[in-house]
């Protein structure tokens, strides 16, 4: 998925500088390689993650090359439960968030913070103090284009991904699989 774009006004006016955005998501990338950055559905306005809602978990992060230098793309990780996976029992957030992809819902992506705006030639910039803390599932994300499955094409996804019914699957993941066979 794409998750967010440095330089790039957004929905809600905001502009995020490559020297803002860069260093908060070098910081972030620590909590990927400890399978600590979770995050939630929906947006709340809090600043902190909330165990009862996590959805998913961010497991690989990086930028885009060439005229996509200021994108950042994702892979991220379903928290299902053992029920949904093997009977269709939903419980957790993440089983309903498989439920919603099931019936072909387009989800995206939206970056919590916490920081300043400065409003610079009538563009609101997003400030140093920034501090991420993480991708939530939204239905209308605010950074253009930050969808959940976006085009094979766009992000060089190697051959073990297939493309079927626009949603991108890795043969080998087990909950994938298991959203693919309800989706067909």
């Amino acid at each position: 998925c794409v998750l967010q774009k440095w330089g790039v006004k957004n929905k809600n006016g905001r502009i995020y500088p490559k020297d803002v955005l860069v260093p908060q998501v070098q910081a972030y990338e620590e909590l990927v390689k400890t399978n600590s950055a979770v995050s939630e559905a929906d947006h709340p306005d809090s600043s902190v993650i909330s165990l009862q809602n996590i959805s998913h978990m961010i497991t690989k992060m990086w930028w885009g090359s060439g005229d996509q230098e200021n994108v950042l793309y994702g892979q991220l990780k379903l928290i299902v439960s053992p029920g949904f996976v093997k009977y269709g029992i939903v419980s957790v957030i993440g089983d309903k968030i498989v439920l919603y992809l099931q019936n072909k819902i387009r989800l995206g992506i939206s970056s919590r913070g916490v920081g300043t705006l400065k409003e610079v030639n009538g563009e609101n910039l997003v400030q140093k103090d920034f501090e991420l803390i993480g991708f939530d599932l939204v239905v209308t994300p605010s950074t253009p284009g930050a969808y959940l499955f976006p085009e094979k094409k766009s992000i060089g996804f190697g051959e073990n991904y297939i493309n079927k019914n626009g949603v991108l699957i890795k043969e080998e993941d087990k909950i994938i699989t298991a959203i693919n066979r309800f989706i067909s």
